[in-house]
């Protein structure tokens, strides 16, 4: 999760308490490459996350089926809840808002003639938001599934 440390370790740089004076600050500099960089790494990220999630939580719907003895179409039918309801969809439409929000704030990081650091750090920090949103997303589905496996 290289995107939620960088982006700690922004507000720790640029927290009034190390930085001084505002007249003594450097200029920021940035690169193009940072935020093709940015991106790919917001996207690593993602798959990271869902890479460590989507097989505990397949498991786990494998053992509700097995737990309520549902054949194949009651289990399409009666795991549905787990992965699809208002609540789900709110943190997926928030998601794709950041992503649009990512996309567009890297690509015209990328294509500007002088890139916009300030813009670089809210795409870092868009990026941080999103991966705590589908991890929030991913918590919250743990959790219904535990809850209907307890019962």
């Amino acid at each position: 999760m290289l995107v939620v440390a960088g982006v700690g370790m922004a507000a720790v740089l640029a927290s009034p308490a190390t930085v001084g004076p505002s007249w003594a600050q450097e200029p920021a500099v940035c690169d193009k490459a940072e935020f093709e960089n940015a991106v790919d790494e917001a996207a690593m990220a993602l798959r990271d996350l869902n890479n460590r999630n989507r097989p505990a939580f397949q498991t786990r719907l494998g053992a509700l089926k097995e737990k309520r003895g549902w054949s194949d179409d009651q289990f399409l039918k009666e795991a549905a809840p787990m992965v699809q309801d208002d609540r789900i969809a709110e943190f997926e439409e928030e998601s794709n808002k950041l992503l649009a929000s990512i996309a567009t704030m890297g690509t015209e990081g990328a294509s500007a003639k002088v890139p916009d650091c300030a813009m670089l750090e809210e795409l870092r920090r868009l990026m941080g938001v999103l991966i705590e949103t589908q991890a929030s997303k991913w918590a919250y589905m743990f959790e219904k599934l535990d809850t209907e496996l307890a019962k």
